[in-house]
């Protein structure tokens, strides 16, 4: 079966919250992008971590939903017609003759284009897996690294292993609906946020969630992954079992740049420096955005992102359009599609 070929004016890589941003910014230049993701939807770790979370520093949102963002994001892009590859990674990125780039994605699709915008987060990202045997088998059916939604979790016993800001807001959180919570951490000490860990506690005291410390998880117990108790064990090896229909190892995510680092690009602790006043790599014609673009003193915030998401946006132009004076004009009187 021969390889897909396209050719178009950008390629996005990432389809989280500034890379959806970096689309309608594009389109407003009247430049196509084809955006390729790992996920399976678009909308990052947004959608993907935690999109039942609220999020408060979005400007004119006093709170949204990080799932709600997501979505009015690509409602925004919509209008431009972005073609999404998704459930793939960019396993190849070649600069060609006349300055183009050719992009060879994990399932052998092949996209010619004028520029590439990395927005991938901090690389493409996994869920850092608790060193248990035969977790994998329960993956998806009762072992879970994010909360999609909270309700499928109503009235039942969930294990909550962690120790930061993800393990103590769901615990909180779910509090309200499951049946019981068991919170396990290896050591009384958090990293999460302070009036967090008060509440948690707080909620402890009432009976609903039960703190398990200092105990790490063990072993899962249970039959065609659908899981019936968790076997934790102390620093000593001491064992504890408790019953439960589901585990979340909130453990945090694990940066993979993978491919990225072949292509000749700068990298420095899983980011890649760029010119600020363009979000330019050191590999012309490749442009970084959001938490993986780094340049001093930067500020990681979503909103930082959508900035340079217009700055990238702006030094494409002349690429896509060489010679042509680009004249900007303010949405509010351009419009969209």
């Amino acid at each position: 079966m021969s390889a897909k070929h396209y050719s178009t004016d950008v390629v996005i890589i990432g389809a989280g919250p500034v890379g959806l941003f970096a689309v309608f910014e594009c389109g407003m230049l009247k430049m196509k992008c084809h955006v390729i993701d790992s996920l399976e939807h678009a909308g990052g770790q947004l959608t993907a971590l935690y999109p039942e979370k609220p999020i408060y520093d979005i400007p004119g949102y006093p709170m949204v939903l990080a799932g709600d963002l997501a979505a009015k994001l690509e409602e925004q892009a919509a209008p431009f017609s972005p073609e999404y590859h998704f459930k793939q990674q960019v396993s190849d990125l070649k600069r060609q003759a006349d300055g183009r780039y050719e992009v060879t994605t994990s399932a052998g699709e092949v996209i010619n284009c004028a520029a590439v915008i990395i927005a991938a987060g901090a690389g493409a990202f996994g869920p850092n897996r608790p060193p248990i045997d035969d977790i994998v088998t329960y993956e998806g059916k009762s072992v879970f690294y994010m909360v999609r939604r909270r309700q499928d979790f109503a009235d039942k016993t969930v294990v909550i292993a962690g120790g930061g800001d993800s393990a103590v807001d769901w615990a909180i959180s779910l509090a309200e609906l499951a049946k019981k919570i068991y919170f396990v951490h290896r050591r009384d000490k958090f990293r999460a946020a302070p009036e967090s860990v008060d509440k948690l506690q707080a909620i402890a005291k009432t009976g609903k969630i039960e703190m398990v410390i200092p105990y790490q998880l063990h072993s899962l117990q249970g039959k065609d992954g659908v899981l019936s108790a968790v076997e934790l064990a102390d620093l000593d090896g001491k064992k504890k079992t408790v019953e439960a229909d589901a585990l979340l190892p909130l453990f945090g995510i694990v940066p993979q740049l993978g491919a990225l680092a072949n292509w000749g690009i700068e990298i420095q602790q899983h980011h890649l420096p760029v010119d600020p006043s363009t979000q330019q790599t050191n590999l012309p014609g490749v442009f970084a955005i959001g938490d993986i673009a780094k340049y001093p003193k930067k500020i990681k915030l979503i909103l930082t992102g959508f900035g340079e998401a217009a700055m990238a946006a702006h030094a494409i132009h002349p690429l896509v359009y060489p010679g042509k004076e680009l004249h900007f004009v303010y949405s509010t009187s351009q419009g969209v599609p």
